[in-house]
């Protein structure tokens, strides 16, 4: 007999503190990435920021209607939604992208920026309990599109090794294993994070959330983030200057 199989809804439960000292350490992070010329590095980032922003709020709020936002237990209208999905989208845009572009650019320093990002997601939540209860919650189904996304990472990757397969295995221009393996980490970093620390509610479904997200949702991106990558340092080093 055939067991239905718990829905994929993520869910965030945080306080205003939170909010409010993410954005203390996104300011530090962009600042010390500026400070080093890793001026690419900010650009990519703030581009993350952009793109989860349009994703999330244009796509998931207002187009598919499955993200919602409440403040205090009232459903957000909106405009409360937007403020909230515009921090969340540049959070997890800035940092996972800034994450992506150092490992695959191979920075000098990235077990630097490597370590404040995943130390950061991991104690951000334990120093926000300062801030009282958690009275933000944010949540959305999966199940109106994760099948596309599954579809477009396949395509992805499908093409990414058709172009590896055309040349000589000595002059592979990536390393697919570890273009994944960067798409999986980024994902799991903070997915386990908002897990172990509770802002994420442990439920029949989080260990299959934790898994398919961190399989998915940034891994499909990776083949098309490596060309971007490719096509600008072609033209510009990680300082501005011209290749």
């Amino acid at each position: 007999m055939l067991t239905e199989t718990a829905p994929i809804v993520p869910t965030r439960n945080l306080n205003l503190l939170y909010i409010i000292l993410d954005c203390i350490f996104l300011a530090v992070l962009l600042g010390l990435l500026i400070w080093k010329k890793r001026y690419s590095t900010v650009l990519f980032a703030l581009f993350g920021g952009i793109l989860y922003t349009v994703v999330d709020f244009g796509g998931f709020y207002l187009l598919s209607h499955t993200r919602t936002v409440y403040i205090g237990g009232v459903l957000q209208g909106m405009g409360g939604t937007f403020w909230v999905l515009l921090w969340m989208s540049m959070s997890y845009g800035i940092t996972n992208f800034a994450f992506i572009w150092v490992l695959v650019g191979k920075d000098a320093y990235a077990k630097y920026w490597i370590f404040l990002i995943l130390m950061w997601w991991m104690i951000a939540p334990s120093i926000a309990e300062l801030g009282g209860e958690a009275t933000i919650t944010t949540s959305r189904t999966t199940g109106a599109y994760h099948g596309w996304m599954g579809v477009a990472l396949v395509l992805s990757y499908l093409i990414l090794i058709f172009f590896l397969l055309r040349r000589d295995p000595k002059q592979a221009f990536v390393n697919v294993l570890y273009l994944c393996l960067i798409g999986f980490c980024v994902q799991f970093g903070w997915e386990f994070s908002l897990l172990v620390n509770g802002i994420r509610p442990m439920n029949a479904a989080s260990l299959r959330t934790l898994i398919v997200n961190s399989c998915l949702e940034t891994n499909l991106g990776m083949p098309a983030i490596y060309l971007i990558y490719w096509l600008w340092h072609k033209r510009f080093n990680e300082d501005l200057s011209r290749g």
